[in-house]
């Protein structure tokens, strides 16, 4: 794998034209210059048209909700330390840096080590061209085409106000990357306004209008402090240097598994309030007993609680880079919710992939070999999720039965629902 950090730059997912591209180019040529590794680089994106780089990104990424980014990368960044070698970098919009201004200014206040990029188009380009807090006295939008005398706030300034040892604003236009560069090498936090204008409703509603010539007008100039950050040297971040990870979260080997595919894909497909995200969570800690590294990625509505529960669950013999997959080798199926989720995995599935579908559910239409069982029945309806992960171990025999025993008793669930109610009957 090269020094590049983008899975193909000539094919950016945005509008043509939009500045989002530059910045993405740009921020890829400073990583390059400054010698990281894609797997050194931990991308934040939030909620807006910028957050769809996501699928082109070959470092680790991490999608938060709304304005939220910046609190989600302060986590990341404390944990892993200023010498941990990893670097977190957060791209969010004019939008998300409104909603979420709070969580900017309290990570440039504890100087958490990480890089804010705040893409300004000064409007909400993915909702309709809503004007943000960072939209000018002057430039118009589709919703207000008279904008408010009150101006905008200055994000550059409320970040160096609360602490931020770097910060600066470039016009998005041309080769910027020296000054990405020298942003992203600060070892404290460091914020980057960039500049731009939407082609989608930045351009048609501002007819004429040059980035340069609105930043003059507007006081939007480019600028760029560095200082000794606030809390530099405060005792209380000396734990910048200790990880977050405890011994007591690793999983011992005790078993032998019984693999002789590199790679085996599950997913759980039921309803919410199945146990669903737990019973992928434990498959995931069986695995690991069984030498085997996993991981696992849950799926549900936005209104948690309601409608269907879904988890996908990889088990391997070697290192796992990305959760997730598109073919799953064996569909836990435990509710109506749940089949309506994975038709699209059952219309593709190949004749070696097998299915465990509850029986009171109408068998679909697949290639894969489907096994009727009474998931929801035998166990009731909160554990059916459970019950589906020890039948697929009487079914695939790839890990060691004992191992499902030992680590449900070693959970919380053990002292409510006995692990005789998930034994083949």
């Amino acid at each position: 794998m090269d020094n590049t950090f983008l899975i193909d730059s000539r094919d950016l997912p945005f509008c043509k034209g939009c500045g989002h591209s530059s910045v993405a180019q740009m921020t890829e040529k400073a990583l390059a210059k400054l010698g990281y590794h894609p797997l050194d680089v931990i991308m934040v994106t939030d909620i807006g048209c910028h957050g769809i780089i996501d699928k082109s990104l070959r470092t680790h990424t991490v999608h938060g909700l709304h304005g939220r980014s910046v609190a989600i990368a302060g986590g990341i960044a404390h944990g892993l330390g200023k010498k941990s070698g990893k670097k977190v970098i957060v791209f969010l919009g004019d939008g998300g840096a409104t909603i979420g201004l709070q969580h900017i200014l309290i990570a440039a206040h504890h100087n958490f080590p990480m890089t804010v990029v705040v893409h300004n188009n000064m409007l909400y380009g993915m909702t309709g061209g809503q004007p943000s807090e960072y939209t000018p006295d002057g430039f118009n939008t589709p919703t207000a085409p008279n904008r408010s005398s009150a101006g905008s706030l200055d994000i550059v300034q409320l970040a160096e106000a609360a602490g931020a040892g770097y910060v600066s604003r470039v016009a998005g236009i041309g080769d910027f990357s020296a000054e990405m560069a020298e942003a992203i090498a600060y070892e404290g936090f460091s914020l980057v306004e960039v500049m731009e204008i939407c082609p989608s409703y930045g351009v048609k509603s501002n007819p004429g209008m040059k980035l340069r010539q609105l930043m003059d007008e507007t006081g939007y100039l480019a600028t760029k402090k560095v200082k000794t950050p606030i809390h530099a040297d405060h005792p209380a971040y000396e734990g910048y240097n200790q990880s977050l990870i405890s011994d007591k979260l690793l999983v011992e080997q005790l078993f032998t598994h019984r693999m002789t595919k590199p790679t085996v894909r599950i997913l759980l497909a039921g309803s919410a309030g199945e146990g669903t995200q737990s019973a992928a969570e434990f498959l995931a800690r069986v695995a690991m007993c069984n030498g085997l590294q996993a991981s696992k990625k849950g799926h549900y509505p936005v209104t948690v609680g309601v409608g269907f529960s879904a988890a996908e669950v990889i088990l391997s013999t070697g290192t796992i880079y990305y959760s997730g997959g598109t073919k799953p080798d064996f569909m836990l199926i435990t509710s109506a919710d749940g089949l309506d989720y994975a038709r699209p995995h059952l219309a593709q599935a190949e004749s070696s992939a097998t299915v465990l579908i509850d029986e009171s559910l109408p068998l679909p239409e697949t290639k894969a070999k489907l096994i009727q069982l009474p998931l929801r029945a035998a166990a009731g309806v909160r554990n059916a999720a459970m019950m589906s992960i020890f039948r697929w171990a009487d079914v695939s025999q790839l890990l060691d039965s004992q191992s499902f025993i030992d680590e449900y008793q070693r959970g919380k669930l053990a002292a409510k629902v006995p692990v005789e109610t998930f034994s083949a009957k």
